[in-house]
This record gives structure tokens, C-alpha cells and sequence, in this order.
């Protein structure tokens, strides 16, 4: 089906720009895509994208202040919007370990998903974002 939309990225509210741009090309191998500015709102913007062509987008706007964020799943669900970012990794164990160590807070361990087949963890990046991680069957 041509004329079907498909998602092209997640764009993420931060108060850290640089700091972000930084954790994320760590944690999950993003690179510069470009940077923009949108200077009639003073908006700064950083697009990262995956090796595969999955893109993320972090945005920073002076004067920005934290919105409600949720320690963990449960309570995200509490509140409509986005609740939380996913990544498909291999070696969930491993990849939940090393964001630790990069600062991402541990918020629920590697375990079975509710999806058959599937696990999942999550953390939450350093400024406190849910970060959802699954680890699908299949060529690793």
C-alpha cells in the first residue's frame, strides 16, 4: 500500500540539549543527522539517526521547564500522551547494564514481555524519560 503513512520520528523535550545528544549517541549508536534552529520561538533542534534509519529527534527550548515524568510503566499509564520511548536491542541483558553505567536510572530488570517471545526492561535516561527496552527473537 504506497500512499500508507509511516512513522518518521519521536521528537523528545529536553533540558539538556547538548547532554542528551551526547547520551543518546552512546547509549544506542545514533548519529548527527543535522542540527536546526527555529529562531522565531528560539527552538534548538538535534536529529539523530539510527544506523538502520530509525530517527529521533531531541528538542530544547530556553525558558522549557520538567513535565510530569513517571517513575516507571505503571504509573505512565496513569497519564494520556506519550509515555515512554521503545528500542529494539539485542543482548538485552548486556544493553541494560551498559545505559546504567552511562547514567540511565534502572527502572525494571530484563524479564519476560507481555508479548510472547519478547523481553523487555526498562530505565530511564538521565533527565528521566522512560526508555523501554525489547529484545525480539530472531538473528542476533
Amino acid at each position: 500500500m504506497p500512499d500508507r503513512p509511516r512513522l518518521d520520528h519521536v521528537g523528545l523535550n529536553v533540558a539538556d540539549l547538548a547532554a542528551a545528544t551526547a547520551w543518546y549517541r552512546e547509549a544506542f549508536g545514533y548519529e548527527v543527522e543535522f542540527e536546526a534552529q527555529v529562531e522565531a520561538i528560539g527552538l534548538e533542534v538535534v536529529m539523530l539517526l539510527d544506523p538502520d534509519g530509525g530517527r529521533l529527534e531531541l528538542l530544547h527550548r530556553a525558558g522549557s521547564r520538567p513535565g510530569p515524568r513517571a517513575v516507571d510503566p505503571a504509573e505512565a499509564a496513569l497519564s494520556e500522551g506519550f509515555g515512554h520511548i521503545a528500542f529494539d536491542v539485542r543482548g538485552l541483558d548486556r544493553t541494560f547494564e551498559r545505559l546504567v553505567e552511562l547514567g540511565a536510572r534502572p527502572v525494571m530488570t530484563p524479564r519476560p514481555s507481555p508479548e510472547p517471545g519478547v523481553r523487555m526492561a526498562f530505565v530511564a535516561d538521565p533527565e528521566g524519560n522512560l526508555v523501554e527496552l525489547l529484545e525480539r527473537p530472531g538473528p542476533g
